[in-house]
């Protein structure tokens, strides 16, 4: 048996899903297929002998559907540069999904990055570049071995460069603010100088004032370049906001100047010099501060990428030789000493040390390693010296896998996102509406009070804040995916973080999830005439061609008593019953009762032993010779120390568990008392798991499925999100939406926790993002000085107030950094 995920196009609705399961399993040869109507996916297992996948691929296009390859569309990761505010990314978005053959695309402003899935025979990376270029921002340069290093240098040198601008633009500023508010502080007389009495001197006064704010507009020259060619390309952006508002403010303070030289001294007290400079100051602080903790939201991705070691010692005809670590080949040949790293996976040809793997599994204590034993890159070897033959380099190593699906998680948009998105598109010209038709209003309202109407446009202009409402869902995203990375949880996107915080039932796979996965052999029950060895014997030699783990662990249990395997002259895998086998002639049928029950064998005088068996927490596997009942061998699989900590942990969150297995239902049903589940879906065919979870969101349940088999994967994919243990399979894991990487079912609850405080904070994050815009706005508009003939908010004051808008929204992410994991039995 083999299993396939296909990518299918064309499905509308559930019954296309249906259609394609119904086609596909008529098929010979094939023992399940199951469609996932959400992902555009089918699995499929068939027998590869017998059937061959263009088979599978023609019978789904031949009712009017399209298998697309794998390979058919392109995914990149483009980093952008010169996006300031949640209407660029907005902009970004728009520019490359209008190419032709461009699938989809999400620009992430927190991350400065566009994920582009994309057709690469319709469209051309390069277009795609351009297409940002176009737009007005730079695409950076992507897929290249030290690309993190550049990103993470670059954003180094823009926060420097940034703290340069704020400190430069403060040096002039804060005299210039002093020189236009001491005159005016009627209680504390401040010191000043004489020379600039703006009563005495007014144009040394007005031109002092012009001198000190070129330098703010000098080193805040960005704001303008940026934000009038967003405007001329009718794409306004926060850039534009300020670009507007303070030239607003400058060029009538040059007006008033030129008013003050040609004897029109009054005009001293309407100059906007020091609002302008202080606006760009302020806002120069804001970004300083957001780049500084937009930094810290992405140190899980920067730990990670720091821990691969540099060099590799390659043994060469027995000598020992230090090489790059991009200069390792597949089948090197690798010597690690104690307290080294290892530079690249593979498995162990001699030695015996203690690795520690935390980094991978978040698992503190080293795992022992010895001859035939996986290692992986970056794990850090603790005890003894060991030779291991590389198998795994470069983007293929665990470690470079985990990158890459937290970077992807990281850049990905969870649905909550969506309004903020729409409300990001229309932000900027909506505001500058409100400010134009506000500063309007008011100068006629107040029969031609240009400086009055010009303040409340100002104010509007520079208190509206599109970047908090960008930054509210992305860095939360970040920060939360980051931490369930550090913790051996890996979440596939912000849709599958969302989406795990609404589940209501969670779904166990029992063997290898609820259990051990290893288990042993406890009981051997003959009937009259039959010696336990010879049916443990025959029992083992016909289930040695097995890879289920009960039939494993009669091998062993064989193995274990001395008993010889014998070869099989023939034998049949019976999906979801048990196995058929012939040995030295003898007719062996070993499984549950459904397989007797099929071949009319009467399990009289074997059923109350079976049942006690079972009762106990065993399997029993009844054992048929030549037609005739010859026994039980009874095996027992030991339940995990965390299963039933874990199951505590989620009923006190409030959700239901259920468990789901092929045993029968008094064996499943120990197994179930022993851990505390709530409901038992036993005697079930792997084929039908999906089945299963089908009915239990037909009854309006959120539904979570965790499992590690490849006879998982099918209700894997069918569930609302799909959890893989993972100790599990590849099929397993790559249908899953979230990855445990180790097997203890603590971080079950610790993933659905870390999913429920992240979408909290996202939240709270769009709360104040649109309550802050929502209050800071009208007020900006004189509502409090129309109402109650309240004050009228300084521009200064509405500056600080946006700069702190987005700060405040990173500082919220940043607190999911605290969260911890759940703990049981840890």
């Amino acid at each position: 048996m083999t299993s396939e995920m296909l990518n299918i196009r064309g499905m509308t609705c559930a019954a296309c899903a249906q259609r394609i399961e119904k086609t596909v399993r008529k098929l010979s040869g094939v023992s399940q297929a199951t469609v996932n109507l959400a992902s555009e996916k089918l699995f499929v297992e068939y027998d590869n002998e017998s059937l061959d996948l263009s088979a599978i691929k023609g019978a789904v296009t031949k009712i009017g559907y399209e298998v697309a390859e794998k390979s058919e569309n392109a995914r990149v990761t483009i980093p952008i540069g010169g996006m300031t505010c949640a209407a660029c990314a907005r902009r970004v978005e728009k520019a490359i999904g209008k190419l032709e053959g461009v699938e989809e695309t999400s620009v992430n402003f927190a991350t400065e990055k566009a994920m582009v899935t994309y057709d690469p025979q319709t469209v051309r990376l390069s277009a795609i570049r351009g297409a940002i270029e176009k737009a007005g921002y730079q695409a950076l340069e992507v897929n290249k071995a030290d690309a993190a290093d550049e990103d993470r240098e670059r954003k180094q040198r823009e926060i420097r460069t940034l703290w340069t601008k704020f400190i430069v633009s403060a040096v002039f500023s804060i005299p210039l603010l002093y020189i236009a508010m001491a005159p005016m502080i009627k209680i504390v007389r401040l010191p000043f100088p004489a020379g600039l009495d703006p009563m005495q001197f007014p144009l040394v006064y007005a031109l002092t004032e012009l001198f000190l704010v070129i330098p703010v507009i000098g080193v805040g020259y960005k704001f303008y370049t940026i934000g009038f060619k967003a405007l001329i390309q009718r794409s306004p952006n926060m850039d534009s906001l300020i670009a507007v508002g303070t030239t607003a403010a400058v060029l009538y303070s040059i007006y008033n100047t030129v008013q003050i030289a040609t004897g029109h001294v009054m005009a001293v007290d309407s100059l906007y010099f020091e609002t302008a400079g202080v606006i760009i100051t302020l806002i120069l602080l804001g970004k300083s501060l957001e780049a500084v903790s937009k930094g810290r939201t992405s140190e899980a991705i920067k730990k990670l990428m720091g821990l691969a070691p540099k060099t590799a010692t390659v043994l060469v005809d027995g000598a020992e030789k230090e090489i790059p670590i991009d200069e390792v080949e597949i089948g090197d040949i690798i010597l690690v000493k104690p307290g080294e790293k290892i530079p690249v996976d593979g498995s162990v040809i001699s030695g015996h040390t203690a690795i520690d793997e935390s980094m991978l599994t978040g698992e503190s204590m080293p795992v022992d390693k010895k001859e035939g034993d996986p290692v992986y890159a970056a794990s850090l070897n603790t005890t003894g010296a060991l030779q291991f033959k590389a198998e795994k380099i470069g983007s293929e190593t665990a470690l470079a896998q985990i990158i890459k699906l937290v970077e992807d998680a990281q850049g990905s948009k969870a649905p909550i996102a969506q309004l903020a998105d729409i409300v990001s598109g229309y932000f900027v010209p909506v505001v500058c509406t409100i400010a134009l038709l506000s500063g309007i209003a008011w100068y006629f309202g107040t029969g031609g009070d240009l400086k009055f109407a010009l303040t409340i446009f100002i104010s509007v202009l520079v208190i509206a804040c599109p970047c908090a409402l960008g930054l509210a869902t992305p860095t939360a995203i970040m920060v939360g995916t980051g931490k369930g990375a550090e913790n051996g949880i890996l979440i596939k996107g912000g849709e599958a973080l969302e989406t795990a915080h609404k589940i209501t039932t969670i779904v166990f796979d029992k063997t290898g999830t609820i259990t051990e996965g290893k288990p042993t052999v406890t009981d051997v029950l003959t009937a009259d005439g039959i010696l336990k060895d010879h049916l443990l014997q025959v029992c083992a030699s016909a289930e040695r061609g097995s890879e289920h783990p009960l039939g494993q662990a009669i091998v062993r249990g064989a193995e274990e008593a001395g008993l010889e395997i014998l070869t099989a002259s023939q034998f049949e895998s019976l999906t979801g019953r048990g196995i058929e086998a012939t040995i030295n002639g003898e007719e062996v049928l070993a499984g549950n009762r459904k397989l007797m029950e099929e071949r009319n064998i009467s399990l009289a005088g074997m059923e109350e032993s079976s049942d006690r068996l079972a009762e106990e927490g065993k399997t029993p596997m009844y054992v048929a010779l030549n037609g005739q009942l010859a026994g039980i061998v009874a095996v027992a699989d030991v339940v995990k120390e965390s299963s039933r900590a874990a199951i505590e942990s989620l009923h006190k969150m409030g959700i239901e568990v259920a468990m789901i297995t092929g045993d029968n239902k008094k064996t499943a049903a120990a197994i179930a008392k022993q851990v505390g589940i709530d409901r038992v879906l036993s005697e079930v065919l792997p084929q039908d798991k999906s089945s299963e979870v089908k009915k239990l969101q037909s009854e309006g349940k959120k539904v979570a499925m965790v499992g590690d088999g490849i006879n998982d994967a099918p209700a894997l994919a069918q569930a609302d999100i799909g959890i893989a243990i993972g100790s599990g399979t590849d099929v397993a894991m790559e249908s899953a939406d979230i990855v445990l990487m180790r097997s203890d079912l603590m971080d079950v609850p610790t993933a659905i926790d870390l999913s429920k405080q992240t979408i909290r904070n996202i939240k709270q994050n769009l709360f104040w993002a649109f309550g802050y815009n929502v209050i800071g706005i009208p007020i900006a508009a004189g509502l409090l000085h129309l109402l109650f003939n309240g004050p009228l908010l300084n521009p200064i004051f509405a500056a600080a107030a946006m700069s702190l808008s987005s700060v405040s929204v990173l500082t919220n992410a940043l607190r999911l950094k605290r969260f911890k994991p759940m703990t049981g039995t840890r």
